[in-house]
């Protein structure tokens, strides 16, 4: 059985969701895919239900009843991936925003340097971005930044989406306790990787914005993660850690 499972969350991806997974499964490493998708009424389940007839055993589709986050999608994606075993997990989006090709090196990353997370970097050498509006090039950077000078993680891209973790790192972690469900949901679980003391690497990649499909992103989204961040840290001050006791 192959050792690594990718996560996809979906919400209309309908224009990107065949061609990704055609990309991710024709690799030469062997990658499994659990798509989870949130009532998509552009019929992103139908396409991937289609798909798994030619991809037995290898795609795997969790339907949920409506739009409840991407945290929730991926805590959902995390119980079902330790239930089986992998001992590798990824978040990635549906949209090419993640090019498939850096799955490997990231892969590798955990694999051969022994890491429980590694992170496919925006920020690793200088911006790496390609087609996104100023404005919003400007917030993640920033929004990175700040981050940083709360937490005081050594972590360039801590708002990344594009991610591995190894079973070690989330059977350790309360998975009932994450508690941000939007974009500070990445942020929250470096921030507990990182304090629990795992060993966290950022790989570089280029992220180009999606072509097909429009953006998830919201302005409650982006309040949540800056008011969250606050939160976390004071939280973390009255919190104990320690890798073989699941916070």
């Amino acid at each position: 059985m192959p050792d690594t499972l990718i996560i996809i969350p979906t919400y209309q991806e309908a224009e990107n969701i065949r061609n990704l997974l055609t990309i991710i499964f024709s690799l030469t490493k062997v990658f499994h895919v659990l798509v989870i998708d949130d009532n998509s009424p552009d019929q992103t389940a139908l396409i991937v239900k289609s798909l798994m007839k030619e991809y037995p055993e290898k795609l795997f589709l969790i339907e949920r009843p409506g739009k409840q986050g991407l945290g929730t999608a991926y805590i959902t994606g995390f119980r079902w991936a330790l239930n089986h075993q992998y001992q590798y997990v990824f978040e990635m989006d549906a949209d090419f925003s993640h090019n498939p090709n850096d799955l490997i090196p990231i892969y590798e990353a955990c694999k051969n340097s022994q890491a429980d997370m590694a992170i496919g970097s925006r920020y690793k050498k200088g911006v790496a971005i390609v087609n996104w509006p100023i404005g919003r090039l400007l917030l993640s950077y920033y929004a990175s930044h700040y981050v940083r000078m709360v937490t005081r993680m050594d972590i360039r891209d801590s708002t990344a989406g594009f991610v591995c973790m190894s079973h070690k790192l989330l059977e350790t972690l309360n998975l009932n306790r994450i508690r941000m469900k939007g974009y500070g949901f990445q942020i929250e679980m470096k921030f507990k990787a990182w304090k629990l003391g795992f060993k966290i690497v950022e790989v570089p990649i280029i992220f180009i914005n999606r072509e097909l499909g429009s953006s998830k992103m919201s302005g409650g989204i982006m309040s949540e993660a800056v008011m969250g961040v606050i939160r976390m840290k004071i939280s973390s001050l009255r919190a104990r850690y320690n890798k073989h006791i699941s916070i």
